[in-house]
Protein backbone atom coordinates (compact mmCIF):
# COMPACT_ATOMS: atom_id res chain seq x y z
CA UNK A 1 0.00 0.00 0.00
CA UNK A 2 1.23 3.49 -0.88
CA UNK A 3 2.64 5.36 2.13
CA UNK A 4 0.93 8.57 0.98
CA UNK A 5 -2.40 6.75 0.95
CA UNK A 6 -1.82 5.56 4.53
CA UNK A 7 -0.89 9.05 5.70
CA UNK A 8 -3.89 10.53 3.89
CA UNK A 9 -6.15 7.97 5.53
CA UNK A 10 -4.86 8.86 9.01
CA UNK A 11 -5.25 12.60 8.39
CA UNK A 12 -8.74 12.00 6.97
CA UNK A 13 -9.81 10.06 10.08
CA UNK A 14 -8.43 12.75 12.38
CA UNK A 15 -10.18 15.60 10.55
CA UNK A 16 -13.40 13.58 10.48
CA UNK A 17 -13.26 13.26 14.27
CA UNK A 18 -12.66 17.02 14.56
CA UNK A 19 -15.67 17.79 12.34
CA UNK A 20 -17.85 15.34 14.26
CA UNK A 21 -16.94 16.92 17.60
CA UNK A 22 -17.55 20.36 16.13
CA UNK A 23 -21.06 19.20 15.12
CA UNK A 24 -21.00 20.55 11.57
CA UNK A 25 -22.89 17.81 9.69
CA UNK A 26 -22.72 19.45 6.26
CA UNK A 27 -18.92 19.68 6.30
CA UNK A 28 -18.71 16.22 7.87
CA UNK A 29 -20.76 14.76 4.99
CA UNK A 30 -18.83 16.58 2.24
CA UNK A 31 -15.36 15.92 3.65
CA UNK A 32 -16.19 12.35 4.68
CA UNK A 33 -17.70 11.26 1.36
CA UNK A 34 -15.05 13.03 -0.76
CA UNK A 35 -12.20 11.58 1.32
CA UNK A 36 -13.65 8.07 1.28
CA UNK A 37 -14.07 8.26 -2.50
CA UNK A 38 -10.39 9.06 -3.07
CA UNK A 39 -9.32 6.39 -0.57
CA UNK A 40 -11.45 3.73 -2.28
CA UNK A 41 -10.15 4.75 -5.70
CA UNK A 42 -6.60 4.58 -4.36
CA UNK A 43 -7.24 1.07 -3.00
CA UNK A 44 -9.03 -0.13 -6.13
CA UNK A 45 -5.93 -0.83 -8.23
CA UNK A 46 -5.35 -3.63 -9.07
CA UNK A 47 -7.76 -5.93 -7.24
CA UNK A 48 -11.06 -4.06 -7.33
CA UNK A 49 -10.44 -2.89 -10.90
CA UNK A 50 -9.86 -6.52 -11.88
CA UNK A 51 -13.04 -7.61 -10.09
CA UNK A 52 -15.23 -4.91 -11.64
CA UNK A 53 -13.88 -5.35 -15.17
CA UNK A 54 -14.36 -9.11 -15.05
CA UNK A 55 -17.86 -8.73 -13.59
CA UNK A 56 -18.73 -6.51 -16.57
CA UNK A 57 -17.06 -8.95 -18.99
CA UNK A 58 -19.14 -11.80 -17.58
CA UNK A 59 -22.28 -9.71 -18.08
CA UNK A 60 -21.26 -9.11 -21.69
CA UNK A 61 -20.48 -12.83 -22.04
CA UNK A 62 -24.11 -13.57 -21.22
CA UNK A 63 -25.15 -11.28 -24.10
CA UNK A 64 -22.73 -13.12 -26.38
CA UNK A 65 -24.03 -16.54 -25.35
CA UNK A 66 -27.61 -15.37 -25.93
CA UNK A 67 -27.16 -13.58 -29.27
CA UNK A 68 -23.86 -14.73 -30.76
CA UNK A 69 -22.94 -11.09 -31.47
CA UNK A 70 -19.69 -11.15 -29.48
CA UNK A 71 -16.87 -13.41 -28.44
CA UNK A 72 -14.93 -12.85 -25.22
CA UNK A 73 -11.20 -13.05 -24.54
CA UNK A 74 -11.54 -13.07 -20.78
CA UNK A 75 -7.84 -13.23 -19.97
CA UNK A 76 -7.10 -10.01 -21.85
CA UNK A 77 -10.37 -8.20 -21.11
CA UNK A 78 -11.27 -8.00 -24.80
CA UNK A 79 -14.69 -8.16 -26.42
CA UNK A 80 -14.75 -8.97 -30.14
CA UNK A 81 -17.95 -7.69 -31.77
CA UNK A 82 -18.97 -9.67 -34.82
CA UNK A 83 -19.81 -7.89 -38.06
CA UNK A 84 -19.47 -9.36 -41.58
CA UNK A 85 -17.67 -6.31 -43.04
CA UNK A 86 -16.30 -4.20 -40.15
CA UNK A 87 -15.77 -6.22 -36.94
CA UNK A 88 -14.32 -4.49 -33.91
CA UNK A 89 -12.47 -5.49 -30.75
CA UNK A 90 -13.28 -3.49 -27.64
CA UNK A 91 -11.21 -3.43 -24.46
CA UNK A 92 -13.01 -3.46 -21.09
CA UNK A 93 -10.72 -1.22 -19.06
CA UNK A 94 -10.82 1.01 -15.99
CA UNK A 95 -13.24 3.48 -17.56
CA UNK A 96 -15.65 0.77 -18.74
CA UNK A 97 -15.68 -1.03 -15.39
CA UNK A 98 -18.02 1.50 -13.69
CA UNK A 99 -15.79 1.54 -10.62
CA UNK A 100 -15.60 5.35 -10.41
CA UNK A 101 -19.38 5.77 -10.39
CA UNK A 102 -19.80 2.89 -7.93
CA UNK A 103 -17.19 4.21 -5.48
CA UNK A 104 -18.73 7.70 -5.66
CA UNK A 105 -22.18 6.31 -4.86
CA UNK A 106 -20.96 4.16 -1.96
CA UNK A 107 -18.95 7.07 -0.53
CA UNK A 108 -21.98 9.37 -0.55
CA UNK A 109 -24.17 6.61 0.88
CA UNK A 110 -21.75 5.96 3.76
CA UNK A 111 -21.98 9.53 5.05
CA UNK A 112 -25.50 10.49 3.97
CA UNK A 113 -27.06 11.64 7.27
CA UNK A 114 -30.71 10.77 6.60
CA UNK A 115 -30.28 7.00 6.44
CA UNK A 116 -29.68 4.67 9.35
CA UNK A 117 -27.16 1.83 9.14
CA UNK A 118 -29.54 -0.77 7.69
CA UNK A 119 -30.85 1.63 5.09
CA UNK A 120 -27.30 2.48 4.04
CA UNK A 121 -26.49 -1.20 3.53
CA UNK A 122 -29.72 -1.81 1.62
CA UNK A 123 -29.44 1.19 -0.71
CA UNK A 124 -25.70 0.61 -1.10
CA UNK A 125 -26.38 -2.88 -2.47
CA UNK A 126 -29.24 -1.62 -4.64
CA UNK A 127 -26.97 1.08 -6.08
CA UNK A 128 -24.14 -1.38 -6.65
CA UNK A 129 -26.32 -3.70 -8.74
CA UNK A 130 -28.10 -0.80 -10.48
CA UNK A 131 -24.84 0.78 -11.68
CA UNK A 132 -23.55 -2.64 -12.76
CA UNK A 133 -26.71 -3.36 -14.77
CA UNK A 134 -26.63 0.14 -16.30
CA UNK A 135 -23.02 -0.42 -17.36
CA UNK A 136 -23.80 -3.79 -18.95
CA UNK A 137 -26.76 -2.19 -20.74
CA UNK A 138 -24.46 0.56 -22.05
CA UNK A 139 -22.07 -2.02 -23.48
CA UNK A 140 -25.00 -4.01 -24.89
CA UNK A 141 -26.04 -0.91 -26.85
CA UNK A 142 -22.50 -0.62 -28.22
CA UNK A 143 -22.48 -4.30 -29.18
CA UNK A 144 -25.83 -4.17 -30.98
CA UNK A 145 -24.98 -1.00 -32.91
CA UNK A 146 -21.53 -2.22 -33.99
CA UNK A 147 -22.88 -5.67 -34.86
CA UNK A 148 -25.51 -4.29 -37.22
CA UNK A 149 -23.78 -1.13 -38.50
CA UNK A 150 -20.07 -1.88 -38.28
CA UNK A 151 -17.07 -0.47 -36.44
CA UNK A 152 -17.58 2.98 -37.95
CA UNK A 153 -20.35 3.73 -35.44
CA UNK A 154 -18.25 2.77 -32.41
CA UNK A 155 -17.59 6.34 -31.27
CA UNK A 156 -21.27 7.26 -31.60
CA UNK A 157 -22.37 4.10 -29.80
CA UNK A 158 -19.75 4.11 -27.03
CA UNK A 159 -19.03 7.76 -26.29
CA UNK A 160 -22.42 9.35 -27.00
CA UNK A 161 -25.46 7.06 -26.99
CA UNK A 162 -24.20 4.39 -24.59
CA UNK A 163 -22.70 6.91 -22.19
CA UNK A 164 -25.86 9.03 -22.28
CA UNK A 165 -28.03 6.03 -21.37
CA UNK A 166 -25.63 5.03 -18.59
CA UNK A 167 -25.52 8.46 -16.97
CA UNK A 168 -29.27 8.99 -17.26
CA UNK A 169 -29.76 5.74 -15.31
CA UNK A 170 -27.10 6.72 -12.73
CA UNK A 171 -28.67 10.18 -12.28
CA UNK A 172 -32.07 8.51 -11.81
CA UNK A 173 -30.53 6.34 -9.07
CA UNK A 174 -28.99 9.36 -7.32
CA UNK A 175 -32.22 11.33 -7.55
CA UNK A 176 -34.42 8.58 -6.15
CA UNK A 177 -32.03 7.60 -3.36
CA UNK A 178 -30.51 10.86 -2.18
CA UNK A 179 -33.72 12.89 -2.28
CA UNK A 180 -35.25 10.16 -0.10
CA UNK A 181 -38.25 10.02 -2.41
CA UNK A 182 -41.40 8.04 -1.74
CA UNK A 183 -40.20 5.45 -4.27
CA UNK A 184 -36.96 4.68 -2.46
CA UNK A 185 -38.52 4.74 0.98
CA UNK A 186 -41.36 2.40 -0.04
CA UNK A 187 -38.79 0.09 -1.64
CA UNK A 188 -36.90 -0.20 1.64
CA UNK A 189 -40.14 -0.63 3.61
CA UNK A 190 -41.21 -3.48 1.33
CA UNK A 191 -37.83 -5.15 1.71
CA UNK A 192 -37.87 -4.74 5.51
CA UNK A 193 -41.42 -6.16 5.78
CA UNK A 194 -40.49 -9.18 3.68
CA UNK A 195 -37.42 -9.83 5.83
CA UNK A 196 -39.61 -9.53 8.94
CA UNK A 197 -42.13 -12.02 7.56
CA UNK A 198 -39.34 -14.44 6.64
CA UNK A 199 -37.92 -14.24 10.16
CA UNK A 200 -41.37 -14.87 11.64
CA UNK A 201 -41.86 -17.93 9.43
CA UNK A 202 -38.44 -19.26 10.36
CA UNK A 203 -39.18 -18.80 14.08
CA UNK A 204 -42.50 -20.58 13.71
CA UNK A 205 -40.77 -23.40 11.88
CA UNK A 206 -38.22 -23.72 14.69
CA UNK A 207 -40.86 -23.76 17.42
CA UNK A 208 -43.23 -26.15 15.63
Amino acid sequence: MNVYLILGFIVWLYLLSVLKRAQVPAFYFIFGSAGLFFILIGLSDPYWVWFFTHAVINGVRWIGDLTGMVSIMNRYGLVSINNPTAPLTMSIDYECSGIIETMAFLSLMTFFPIFNRRERVFFGLVGLFWIYAANVLRLAIVIVMVHFMGGGVFFLAHSIIGRMVFYVLVIALYYNVFTFSQISYSLYDTFARNIGRLRTKLKRGETS
